[in-house]
């Protein structure tokens, strides 16, 4: 099996990673199009150090987990240049891409988690997507024809050792989660938010308390990696992973027909931004786990 790329002597660990690796808007000299590999590290929650991004153009007839490989060993070695060393783990967040990348990664003793918490990663997408292809010659000017919509699977019931006591629904402004950091949490998952939007803005979100398991609760939910919190039908859903979803509550007709609008309009107003907290109680001061969510597109 072929080993990783050796870390620089005083290198440090890094965060993890999110990677996407497929084909752009940009057709190469043969007429086909070119594929990018994009690896940036999810950003410390505490640090204002731009985060590491390396990115590699790849010809469309050499797409394989070989060249992927390669291609991994590099970003490695451009990390340890920089100080940093090997990722703790791989976000993939592409369905399709799932089988390759998890041979490439596992080849070089690289962990990859299926994850649509990749927010550094969309976010730098549409910023290239935007500024970088457009300049560039081959650029497929005009619409492109919109991926297939993913099949969504049915929401699953929470397991019962997985379920609290009770859930309400809560508002944050901005301005208060920007202090996320300086909190007492358990199981995080925190991320810079952006710097555009005011303080003032106020973030939906929903609490689950259980006095006596919601350390454990907190822990179900980080395993899952959560994405994102949608209303379908009358039933709350968390969507995590790839594909996963999960029945939180089931909602009466009249009152979910109400939450789902007033949920929608204000995720819309936050640019997507949601948040799930899990507390021994309400009055409790200290998070047994807090995530940050975000809005992401379908792939």
């Amino acid at each position: 099996m072929n080993q990783a790329a050796p870390a620089a002597p005083g290198t440090q660990l890094s965060l993890d990673w999110e990677l996407d690796f497929f084909s752009r808007p940009v057709l190469d000299p043969g007429g086909k199009k070119r594929w990018d590999l994009l690896i940036t590290a999810t950003p410390a929650k505490d640090s204002g150090q731009a985060p590491f991004r390396w990115a590699k153009n790849c010809p469309a007839n050499t797409v394989n987990s070989v060249w992927l490989q390669g291609a991994l060993n590099e970003a490695l070695l451009a990390a340890a240049e920089q100080g940093l060393g090997a990722p703790r783990r791989l976000r993939c967040w592409r369905a399709t891409m799932r089988t390759m990348v998890q041979r490439a990664a596992e080849a070089i003793g690289l962990e990859v988690i299926p994850s649509r918490r990749c927010y550094a990663l969309v976010e730098w997408l549409s910023e290239r997507e935007r500024e970088v292809y457009p300049a560039e010659e081959g650029y497929m000017a005009g619409p492109l024809a919109p991926p297939p919509l993913p099949m969504r699977s049915l929401p699953l019931p929470l397991p019962e050792a997985a379920r609290g006591d009770s859930w309400d629904w809560v508002s944050l402004p901005l301005g208060a989660l920007r202090e996320a950091p300086e909190w007492e949490i358990g199981f995080e998952g925190l991320f810079p938010l952006p710097a555009e939007l005011p303080d003032e803005l106020m973030v939906p979100g929903l609490r689950l308390f259980s006095r006596t398991r919601s350390l454990a609760i907190a822990g179900w939910i980080a395993g899952l990696e959560p994405a994102r919190l949608e209303m379908e039908g009358a039933n709350l859903v968390l969507e995590a992973g790839l594909e996963d979803r999960w029945r939180l509550a089931t909602l009466a007709k009249t009152e979910a027909s109400e939450v789902t609008e007033a949920f929608a309009a204000a995720r819309t107003a936050a640019a997507g931004l949601q948040f799930i907290a899990v507390q021994s109680e309400a009055q409790s001061e200290r998070f047994d786990g807090f995530w940050l969510l975000r809005d992401m597109p379908d792939c």
